[in-house]
């Protein structure tokens, strides 16, 4: 994975990059998501279910569902899977019915994922499942002691747990996104490789240093003036992996800072190229300048399709495209769209690419993306990890409820 940047990090200063990364490596006994890329994988692995299960489904909503939706996503155009992978992370009853009507309910293995063990939206969910299945078709993910832990082992099935200090939105690199994606054929190994690669590559002086720091200091440093932060991947398959972003930016920076009344945080917003060239991109090259854009693109779609060698009549000028590869045209577009924002000189682009479609490079994208959410986050005097203003909403339905 490569990130450049293009715009001005001439007055960003060593003193501040030390004291940014001081910061987070503060971090790394105490908050869990740090060391996830070298947690043991053996458990997860060794569990098998029966053959006679075609499709994984997981009941979760948030980061209990997004970040292996994410993964899965990415991978499976170009994987052969052994199993399905569907998500269950909405009360829309039409939503239900229309993804329950391509089950088979029998072949059908459920992973039920609550970190606190009560979430409402998965219980109700469970609860309409567990009423057509068999307790044999269940394994639960939660935290150790947690009530949903309780119930697994009453019906003596198997629970995994999410590890101690590990939120939601950064629990895809532990059992929460692990155990689906393993019992669907992704290789997990890889995916914790491509993590650990930009975490040593980060504490360890490499490659990465310094282009994070100097990413994350000048977002914090400019969050009054762009206060918008855009993913524009010229990708499909990473469309799962711009909600995920979105859910991971907005819900550990939208906060008030610590010890004050000022509230900060940044918009994310995620964008898929080149559909979005035709629609939202009008409003980042003329509107109101108050947001920085991040290009994402694959180098190596490891698909050869070609556009047909063919005079269209009245389209004659439109032979330029004859015999391009697909995957050359879209980066060319990507390049395109680029360039022009840079030529506003007032937008601030910077731009990742990824090497393959493959577990390794989505663990590093999933990685990169977490520990800068936590560079940003220390910058700005942000608890990272708390989600303050979502509780309120869930204290305030379980009241409806009771009435």
């Amino acid at each position: 994975m490569l990130n450049k940047l293009y715009f001005d990090t001439s007055k960003i200063f060593d003193s501040e990059k030390e004291w940014l990364c001081s910061k987070v490596k503060s971090e790394l006994n105490t908050i869990g998501y740090y060391s996830l890329p070298e947690e043991s994988t053996k458990d997860i692995e060794s569990f098998e279910i029966a053959k006679q299960f075609s499709t994984i489904a997981v009941i979760g909503i948030g980061g209990s569902s997004l970040g292996a939706k994410a993964v899965y996503s990415f991978l499976e155009p170009v994987k052969e899977l052994k199993r399905e992978l569907v998500f269950f992370e909405s009360t829309d009853p039409i939503n239900i019915a229309h993804l329950e009507k391509g089950l088979d309910i029998k072949s059908t293995f459920f992973v039920v994922i609550s970190k606190s063990g009560t979430t409402i939206e998965t219980i109700a969910l469970f609860k309409y499942f567990f009423n057509k299945a068999t307790k044999e078709q269940f394994c639960f993910i939660t935290d150790k002691g947690s009530k949903l832990e309780e119930f697994a082992k009453s019906i003596a099935a198997k629970v995994f747990y999410i590890p101690n200090n590990v939120g939601g939105r950064f629990s895809v690199l532990s059992s929460v996104g692990l155990v689906p994606l393993h019992l669907v054929g992704i290789d997990i190994k890889a995916l914790l490789e491509g993590a650990k690669k930009v975490k040593n590559s980060f504490f360890n002086d490499g490659y990465m240093k310094d282009t994070m720091l100097k990413k994350a200091l000048f977002i914090a440093k400019n969050y009054r003036e762009y206060n918008s932060n855009v993913i524009f991947a010229y990708a499909e398959n990473l469309k799962y992996f711009t909600e995920w972003y979105i859910q991971l930016w907005g819900e550990s920076l939208g906060k008030r800072q610590k010890d004050s009344i000022l509230n900060v945080g940044f918009t994310p917003i995620g964008l898929i190229g080149p559909k979005d060239q035709h629609s939202f991109l009008q409003l980042i090259m003329e509107g109101v300048r108050d947001k920085t854009v991040t290009f994402i693109k694959i180098k190596n779609f490891e698909r050869d399709l070609s556009i047909s060698n063919i005079t269209l009549k009245n389209l004659e000028e439109l032979d330029i495209i004859n015999n391009l590869k697909f995957s050359h045209l879209i980066n060319m577009q990507e390049e395109s769209v680029k360039e022009a924002l840079l030529e506003q000189k007032d937008i601030p682009v910077d731009e990742i690419i990824i090497d393959e479609v493959s577990e390794y490079t989505i663990g590093t994208l999933l990685f990169y993306y977490e520990l800068l959410t936590s560079l940003v986050a220390a910058s700005i005097d942000v608890n990272t990890y708390n989600q303050p203003g979502v509780e309120l909403g869930k204290v305030i339905l379980k009241k409806k409820l009771l009435k």
